[in-house]
């Protein structure tokens, strides 16, 4: 039986709601800033901040929508498309992110987000770039970015990031047009899947990361967080609070990755 056939008939299991960070093995916090700095041409005043949520739609989801939603600020949402699947409240939750595109962009996170099992997944690329592909013929989001599940990587016009592991099936998805988005820091759960930082600790590594310069793009800052961490009350207070906090900064700008500077159309 082919490796593709044995991989889609075990993958009942509901994958574990991790990414790189965490309860896993990660990279450190600041993995892509370490290897050098990728500087826009725009140069200005501005600060901007990309809040991305992955592994949705689960619990947690419809707390991050009502939070962004309420403090009225763009994110970015990588949904799994296994979540999606089969899962009605995970399709009203899918809706609600598509219809306030004003707020929000809903992009592709693969369809089984690898089964947490990532060596098997990266070292099979051409399974794992059709796992990405029935991702988008279920979540049929309006743009072409895609992040990697468990995986710091970078590909648009600007950044190339991937490791060794990574790069075949990075190289697939750039010949389809895709852009791949990583990400400069992450709030990390712990092994109950709640925040471990304080709003306050996470919104001063933000103030220093810009400070230092330490992003992949000058002025440009992507936050890393998974959906779940917010499923309780006072896990959404948390990231209620996170914001407000940064939104005290008026040069602070929240943007959707989909204004990420150096996109392919």
């Amino acid at each position: 039986m082919a490796y593709s056939s044995i991989f889609y008939l075990f993958s009942h299991f509901f994958v574990q709601l991790l990414s790189i960070g965490g309860t896993e093995q990660a990279m450190p916090t600041l993995g892509p800033h370490l290897n050098g700095v990728h500087k826009s041409v725009e140069d200005s005043l501005l600060k901007h901040i990309y809040l991305s949520f992955d592994d949705g739609p689960n619990l947690g989801t419809s707390n991050c929508i009502r939070v962004c939603s309420k403090q009225k600020v763009a994110a970015t949402y990588f949904e799994v498309g296994f979540h999606l699947a089969g899962n009605r409240k995970g399709q009203r939750l899918y809706q609600e992110i598509l219809k306030n595109d004003s707020l929000f962009a809903l992009c592709n996170h693969s369809f089984s987000h690898a089964y947490s099992k990532y060596l098997t997944y990266y070292h099979h690329p051409q399974e794992a770039f059709a796992d990405f592909m029935l991702a988008e013929s279920l979540l049929q989001s309006k743009n072409n970015i895609v992040r990697l599940p468990g995986n710091n990587a970078w590909n648009t016009t600007e950044v190339k990031r991937a490791s060794g592991l990574v790069r075949p099936l990075v190289q697939q998805l750039d010949s389809a047009n895709f852009n791949i988005i990583g990400w400069d820091m992450e709030w990390r759960f712990n092994k109950k899947g709640r925040p471990i930082k304080s709003p306050e600790a996470i919104a001063g590594l933000v103030d220093s990361l810009f400070k230092f310069n330490l992003t992949v793009t000058k002025n440009h800052l992507v936050i890393l967080m998974h959906d779940h961490m917010f499923r309780a009350a006072e896990d959404s207070i948390k990231l209620d609070k996170m914001i407000a906090l940064l939104k005290q900064n008026s040069r602070y700008r929240f943007e959707k990755l989909t204004h990420y500077p150096g996109l392919k159309n």
